[in-house]
């Protein structure tokens, strides 16, 4: 998959959860001169991720993507029809998990909208 959406030239970056913080993987990814931001995996053993990836910026930043990614998934789940889907056919469980995500998405804007405005700093 990641070769499919490999473009000539220009760097890109994949995002993963811990259990793709594996050798094969990593460098696998590092061959095809794609970034691997895979949260780190310490479990009683060392990551494969190391500073050439963790000690810039964007890492810091997919992190906490990844993390609001996985919150909207978890929330599908806990308080949608995610769990166990009841609808048989990929038609109806696109359109089941793009109405979880439209939920979810409106829960948010809600709390963005009453939000108080952020102070100037200068």
């Amino acid at each position: 998959m990641l070769d499919a959406v490999r473009q000539d030239g220009k760097r890109i970056t994949v995002g993963a959860d811990k259990a793709f913080d594996t050798q094969p993987f990593v460098s696998g990814c590092r061959e095809r001169g794609i970034v691997p931001h895979v949260a780190q995996n310490t479990s009683n053993r060392r990551s494969r991720i190391d500073a050439r990836t963790t000690r810039h910026a964007g890492y810091e930043v997919s992190q906490r993507k990844r993390k609001l990614i996985e919150t909207l998934f978890a929330d599908a789940k806990q308080h949608g029809v995610l769990r166990q889907v009841k609808v048989r056919g990929l038609d109806r469980v696109d359109l089941a998990f793009t109405l979880a995500m439209m939920a979810a998405n409106l829960r948010r804007l809600a709390r963005l909208m009453f939000m108080p405005p952020a102070s100037a700093t200068g």
